[in-house]
């Protein structure tokens, strides 16, 4: 952890330059919550904080603390690194409102990849084999299970069965407000600076005081921005730190290991047959990217890429030849991709996805890709079609 720690701090002092790419301002929604009017909180954050190279430590300290008791720390993280990135502004200053409604249900489909079974075990997430978080997700689980034991995504479980879910978001929502995001800023056993957001009101997770906290954390200005540029170095190490301490938790089962990071974080988790007869059967049985005509080898991609923001929904799915999907990989594809992929309807998607019982996330889609691209410095490696790549550059047009 150590070596990963030096390599994300070598890297995070190579200069930023913030990117405008051509694509359509995200709309307004309700997971979509910023203001910048002053703050409520007493704190005065240091300019230096939001400077990646300086949040960049702060974050690399979380990972070396020492040994964690469970991995509500990194999943909390994890979860609050992909909000960053769908709740950028184009004011890289603005302080950003976090609803903990969203938040909890971030971090319950974040859970959510974990409650599936490997080898016949749910995998513990603490040492003692306790974990709350946990323990509300897989009642959900439980709720929707199919004879079949088909998976199915998060937010059509929650659909599914809306009190079981309401009443285990309601819980993990103050389990939250009571310890992770109580904890996530403290290093060491003395005080400590909040670098993130006031955590002053956290620790008391009644009704009473998260009304009086208009259901919401803050973070400091600027820390929004800085988040979602840092996000594409440290998510990663993040995850790592997490599949370690799992496998630390599961010794017993997984001193063999299968492919333990595959498992919590692949993009594979959730199987993807029907949105690909509803993509063939509606826009045709071509790639997407190259337009060649699909025969028995057809692969699902990810436009967003999995390992950058872990959206399902049909607006970020299209059908792919195997050469453009292998090429592509984890890479940012071209904007105009993106565009494309949006560009398909959001009404024609939603009712597409209504078809197969599966979410849409048109809205998610559009914020992550505003985030993702209004972040990226000039020499992010774009992907524009198979064995084309080439830097993104500085591409000065305005959103919208």
């Amino acid at each position: 952890m150590a070596e990963l720690s030096a390599y994300l701090l070598h890297r995070i002092i190579d200069p930023w330059t913030r990117v405008s790419p051509r694509l359509p301002t995200p709309p307004e929604s309700k997971d979509r919550r910023a203001r910048s009017e002053p703050r409520r909180t007493p704190y005065t954050l240091p300019m230096s904080f939001t400077d990646p190279l300086t949040l960049g430590q702060r974050l690399v300290a979380v990972l070396e603390e020492g040994q964690r008791s469970t991995t509500y720390k990194l999943a909390v993280m994890v979860t609050l690194l992909d909000l960053a990135v769908e709740l950028v502004t184009d004011d890289p200053d603005a302080a950003i409102t976090v609803d903990l409604n969203l938040f909890a249900r971030r971090l319950m489909d974040m859970y959510w990849r974990q409650t599936r079974p490997l080898d016949g075990h749910i995998l513990r997430q603490s040492n003692t084999g306790n974990s709350f978080i946990l323990s509300e997700t897989l009642k959900l689980r439980s709720a929707v299970a199919s004879p079949s034991l088909r998976d199915v995504p998060f937010d059509t479980a929650a659909t599914d069965a809306p009190d079981i879910y309401g009443r285990s978001h309601l819980a993990i929502k103050k389990k939250l407000v009571e310890l992770p995001l109580k904890l996530l800023q403290k290093v060491g056993t003395g005080p400590h600076e909040c670098f993130l957001y006031d955590d002053s009101w956290l620790g008391h997770p009644s009704d009473a005081v998260i009304e009086a906290h208009g259901n919401c954390i803050e973070l400091f200005p600027g820390v929004c921005h800085t988040l979602a540029r840092l996000a594409p170095l440290v998510k990663p190490a993040f995850q790592l730190a997490w599949v370690d301490d799992v496998r630390r938790m599961n010794k017993q089962l997984l001193d063999e290991g299968p492919d333990l990071a595959h498992h919590l974080f692949g993009a594979d988790r959730v199987s993807l047959q029907r949105p690909a007869r509803i993509l063939g059967e509606h826009f045709g049985n071509d790639c997407f990217y190259c337009h060649s005509h699909l025969r028995a080898r057809r692969h699902v991609d990810h436009v967003l890429p999995w390992s950058r923001v872990g959206i399902d929904g049909l607006t970020n799915l299209v059908l792919a030849c195997p050469s453009c999907n292998g090429n592509k990989s984890d890479l940012l594809p071209d904007p105009d991709h993106v565009t494309r992929a949006l560009g398909r309807g959001r009404d024609v998607l939603a009712e597409l996805a209504q078809a197969i019982h599966w979410p849409s996330q048109y809205d998610r889609v559009a914020s992550a890709a505003h985030g993702l691209y209004s972040t990226q410095p000039p020499s992010t490696p774009v992907w524009y079609a198979a064995r084309q790549v080439a830097p993104l550059g500085r591409i000065d047009i305005v959103w919208g």
